[in-house]
C-alpha cells in the first residue's frame, strides 16, 4: 500500500472557504505569489494569513463571490513541493469563465511556507451560460 505523501495530507487541510480554520497550517511568514496579466490590480504578493484573505476577498469583490477552485491534479516534488493543477471557475465581467492554473506549493515542517498561483490566460474559456 502506498501511503500519501505528508505534504500532500497538509495541502488537504487547506480550507479556502475559510481560511481561518487553516492558520494553523500557514506559516507566519507565508508568502501567496499571483501573476496574472489579465487581472494587474491583483498581481502581487500576499503576506501571511492576511494576506491570502486580502488576495481572496479582493478576487471574490471582482468575481461577485462566484471563484471556484476545481482540483485536477496534485504531486509531490521532492520534500518541500507540491504541484497542483487545477480548473478555476467565476462570472468576471459578466461572463462565465474556465481557466487553468497550476499552484506551486512550498511546504516545510507541516506548514504551507510559499506558493506561486500561475493561470493560463492565454486559454481561458468563455463558457455560455
Amino acid at each position: 500500500m502506498n501511503k500519501e505523501h505528508p505534504n500532500i495530507e497538509v495541502l488537504k487541510r487547506l480550507d479556502l472557504t475559510n481560511l481561518e480554520a487553516s492558520a494553523k497550517i500557514i506559516a507566519e511568514d507565508f508568502v501567496w505569489h499571483y501573476y496574472n496579466p489579465e487581472l494587474p490590480e491583483l498581481e502581487g504578493d500576499y503576506l501571511g494569513l492576511s494576506g491570502l484573505k486580502d488576495f481572496f476577498k479582493t478576487l471574490a469583490g471582482r468575481t461577485n463571490g462566484s471563484f471556484k477552485v476545481n482540483p485536477v491534479s496534485i504531486t509531490p516534488l521532492g520534500d518541500e513541493l507540491i504541484v497542483t493543477h487545477v480548473k478555476d471557475t467565476m462570472f468576471l465581467e459578466g461572463k462565465q469563465m474556465e481557466i487553468d492554473a497550476v499552484v506551486l506549493w512550498c511546504i516545510i515542517d507541516g506548514t504551507i511556507k510559499e506558493a506561486w498561483d500561475i493561470p493560463v490566460t492565454h486559454t481561458a474559456k468563455f463558457l455560455e451560460s
